[in-house]
């Protein structure tokens, strides 16, 4: 009995500590954009953002948790996915990576740097410099 509580509390503490990750833009960027366009913009197939400009889409490293747990929950890829996904993309050239960073406070200073950039950041790390446009 005493193991299952341990493996409950366990469970529900990990869970409090899980990453929320949240979609953000330039504050001259878009208000808000919906579940199927952040999809497209992070797999690279929506090519103009609601303004008509090219989206400059900022993404963590490889291996990176807050990626992981974004990708699990808009595109429903796991890393190997993702990784198999773009390597066939920029091997035919039909689209190129996105910009990759390795912390939130680069991601917050690039997107808020580009009227056009779109990225992701873990819900504590927003700041007054880029507004929450998709939470997922």
């Amino acid at each position: 009995m005493k193991k299952v509580l341990l493996a409950l509390c366990l469970s529900s503490l990990s869970l409090a500590s899980a990453a929320a990750p949240v979609v953000i833009a330039n504050s001259a960027g878009p208000d808000a954009l919906s579940q199927a366009d952040v999809k497209k913009l992070f797999l690279g197939k929506l090519k103009k953002l609601p303004n008509g400009a090219e989206p400059l889409v900022i993404e963590y490293n490889e291996g990176d948790a807050l990626r992981a747990s974004f990708h699990e929950l808009v595109s429903g890829k796991t890393e190997a996915q993702l990784q198999a996904y773009w390597s066939k993309l920029i091997f035919t050239g039909k689209a190129k990576p996105p910009q990759t960073v390795a912390s939130a406070s680069v991601a917050v200073a690039q997107v808020s740097a580009n009227a056009n950039a779109i990225g992701y950041v873990d819900e504590a790390d927003v700041t007054g410099a880029v507004k929450v446009v998709f939470k997922p």
